[in-house]
């Protein structure tokens, strides 16, 4: 079991109301081990403080600074910041304009783990020397986490795909391709589970049990073999059967809450962003074809 974390974010988050005015903050979890955070700060954001999780944040707007194991580090859009647990920072804006992020804490265990799997073989923490990067696959990771949906399978392609990023940045670590077994009857037990279960959430634990396979080494083998994660594939079946009953005459309400989402506006961002059209389009188009058949 995962331990109860309190959030990260807060910590060493020292402002005045006043001060405030022009800045914002969000924040959200730990959900199962991770905490997302997106903000807004001119000026001084954050004075030193620490936190015994990773902190993986990528710049968003302007140009934010800060004070890491004795150096002063500034980051641009686009650019990457890993901040390794329990190491003493700040955080404040390089210029006048303030600055915007969107950050990650993570649980180092799930780290731990994500990396023992794709390496096959237990090792220490990645340590990033360079705080400041450009990595492809630490941005695709914060941009994904921060559209998709936080259940648990969501959250396994996360973390591995974090821990790919943080291997690929830590030099200690020379490249080791990753193990190429593939449990073919485990993996299709894990799909037909899912397609059983589509309308509704799937936890990582279910997963475990039919498959006897880790989290992390089920996401792992589940995109070789598939080319996509369990929580995709999921997500995918359940628009599937969506666009069926849409066909079929019912209304968008009831088939959103069969297919398993909170509401009709989380069934429709979803399917538009499968889709490129929103249910009710994809509705009026059939309805169009129909008529014009008759004719």
């Amino acid at each position: 079991m995962l331990p109860n974390r309190r959030m990260s974010s807060g910590v060493g988050l020292e402002r005045s109301c006043a001060e405030l005015a022009s800045d914002w903050l969000r924040s959200s979890g730990p959900e199962s081990g991770v905490e997302f955070l997106e903000a807004w700060f001119q000026g001084r954001a954050y004075r030193k403080h620490r936190h015994d999780t990773y902190a993986i944040c990528q710049t968003t707007r302007g140009v934010q600074a800060f004070e890491y194991r004795g150096n002063r580090e500034v980051s641009t859009p686009g650019q990457i910041v890993v901040l390794y647990p329990d190491e003493l920072h700040d955080g404040y804006g390089a210029t006048e304009v303030g600055f915007g992020y969107r950050q990650l804490y993570i649980d180092p265990a799930m780290i731990f783990e994500a990396v023992r799997t794709l390496r096959g073989r237990p090792g220490p923490l990645p340590f990033v020397r360079q705080p400041v990067l450009l990595s492809d696959t630490l941005a695709d990771a914060i941009d994904s986490a921060f559209k998709s949906d936080r259940e648990p399978l969501a959250i396994d392609s996360l973390i591995v795909q974090v821990a790919e990023g943080l291997l690929e940045a830590d030099p200690s670590y020379r490249i080791v391709e990753n193990p190429t077994r593939l449990d073919a009857a485990a993996l299709q037990r894990a799909r037909q589970f899912l397609e059983a279960e589509k309308n509704r959430v799937v936890r990582s634990t279910e997963l475990e049990a039919v498959t006897g396979l880790s989290r992390y080494e089920l996401a792992r083998q589940f995109r070789l073999f598939y080319g996509t994660s369990p929580y995709r594939y999921l997500l995918l079946r359940r628009l599937d059967d969506a666009r069926e009953q849409i066909v079929g005459g019912r209304s968008l309400s009831d088939v959103a809450f069969d297919a398993g989402f909170a509401d009709q506006a989380h069934f429709s961002r979803k399917f538009k962003a499968a889709f490129g059209l929103t249910p009710t389009r994809y509705r009026a188009l059939h309805e169009h074809s129909r008529q014009t058949m008759r004719i």
